[in-house]
């Protein structure tokens, strides 16, 4: 299946599809950049769901993208676009295809194994792109994949894409999140393709956020013992006015008070007075001494929990493992100042999301949705770099639109297979979860 490209308006905002979507972190950071992100897929239903809740107007696809069709995605995209834009015309041509593919098979917290199944979600990718032929792709994955242990599967991969007509940057050395206003050491690859043009190049910025910096302004979730039941809870006055307060431009951005600069992302109507994915996770008193006698940016010995520093950033979010692979969950920071770890909206902030996203209202599938997730400055960079090679000055957006129904972020697997109609072949199978020592979760 091939599309016919025509000369767009420079200031009409591309179209992206996103595969392997995940809780959203791609398509946000895309959409903030100027694309209209018309179609999402994502095979864990909690994850789709978690999606669907925050671009609402996005068409979520819960399908295992090697059983897809062009065909079928391309539905999906006009269905997506019908929503953002219902007297407008589908244009017949989508802009970019963009996702990470799973990256436990390449990955140095998975156990690297070049036989992995995982690691040919990359050639269904390219499967995608060869035959949707989008003006320009962007492939998100971890540093492990330019290792030479995976050379015949990247080279496949890449060598298909070249010689589909795609000039690719990114594939010699990976970048670090940190060199993108992410206050995370991150490494990751970041492939940029484009048609018909010189392959396009991200941006750093000279910014260096500190964990400090991204922890302003959010309140302690220990005096709130709502939290030990719920994910969210109002803020009392004084922490509304700690909020209203923040200095650092970093966190004055995720919190709404300050734009990004250049944003065009949809404005999303929501309440700053409550603070959300802040649900407490409960540890022994001999857990809690241990993280006391832990000095900032040194690990706890048994627990082997690191405690994350004020003045710098923070190591590598990790996501755990899914239930299709025993549900580890990951270890997650101690917080710099509390003898705990820290919560869904401060490894949120750690990431780069603004406040208003939501995430999957447990622990477990909150922090792993995030420690999968692509940061979305990095992914907001990449975005600018293909507008700036496809030669697009998008719109600004200036009419605030709703979030999804809450109802998304509580749901099991189970309950929200049927929303998508998921088929269960294709969703991930749940094995036995494991957690860590240190973070049992009430």
């Amino acid at each position: 299946m091939s599309t016919v490209h025509r000369s767009p308006d420079s200031r009409s905002r591309p179209i992206a599809i996103d595969l392997f979507a995940g809780a959203g972190g791609l398509s946000l950071g895309f959409e903030q950049a100027g694309f209209d992100v018309v179609a999402a897929v994502e095979y864990d239903p909690v994850h789709a769901a978690t999606h669907l809740f925050n671009l609402p107007s996005c068409e979520v696809l819960c399908r295992d993208v090697a059983n897809l069709s062009a065909e079928t995605l391309l539905q999906a995209a006009r269905a997506g676009f019908r929503k953002l834009h219902p007297r407008r015309q589908w244009p017949g041509q989508v802009d970019a295809i963009i996702g990470g593919p799973p990256c436990q098979g390449f990955s140095a917290g998975g156990k690297r194994e070049e036989d992995d199944s995982r690691n040919q979600l990359l050639l269904h990718f390219v499967r995608l792109v060869e035959e949707v032929r989008p003006r320009a792709l962007c492939l998100e994955n971890v540093a492990g994949l330019l290792e030479t242990r995976f050379d015949r599967v990247r080279e496949e991969a890449f060598g298909r894409l070249r010689a589909a007509g795609y000039r690719l940057s990114g594939d010699e050395s990976p970048l670090n999140c940190l060199d993108f206003g992410v206050p995370q050491s991150r490494r990751r690859v970041v492939i940029l393709g484009i048609l018909e043009a010189p392959a396009p190049t991200l941006v750093t910025v000279d910014y260096r956020p500190s964990v400090e910096d991204a922890f302003e302004g959010l309140p302690s979730p220990l005096k709130y013992a709502t939290l030990l039941q719920s994910d969210e809870v109002k803020l009392d006055e004084d922490d509304i006015r700690r909020r209203q307060c923040i200095r650092n431009s970093y966190a004055r951005q995720l919190a709404g008070l300050d734009p990004l600069s250049d944003d065009k992302s949809r404005l999303r109507r929501w309440d700053p007075a409550i603070i959300t994915g802040a649900r407490r996770t409960v540890h022994t008193e001999a857990t809690i001494a241990r993280f006391a006698a832990t000095a900032p940016g040194s690990v706890e010995p048994k627990s082997r929990l690191y405690r994350l520093p004020s003045h710098g950033p923070s190591r590598t979010l990790r996501a755990g493992t899914g239930s299709e692979r025993g549900a580890h969950t990951s270890p997650r920071p101690i917080h710099p100042e509390e003898d705990r770890v820290i919560t869904v909206r401060e490894a949120a902030r750690l990431h780069g999301y603004p406040d208003w996203f939501r995430f999957h209202t447990t622990n477990w599938h909150g922090h792993r949705q995030i420690g999968n997730s692509v940061p979305p400055p990095l992914a907001r960079a990449a975005a600018h770099a293909l507008l700036v090679a496809l030669q697009r000055r998008p719109m600004r957006l200036r009419a605030a639109v709703p979030l999804g129904e809450v109802s998304l972020l509580h749901l099991s697997r189970k309950e929200a297979q049927p929303i998508f109609n998921a088929l269960t072949s294709e969703i991930p199978k749940a094995r036995a979860r494991k957690t860590v020592e240190a973070v049992t979760v009430a």
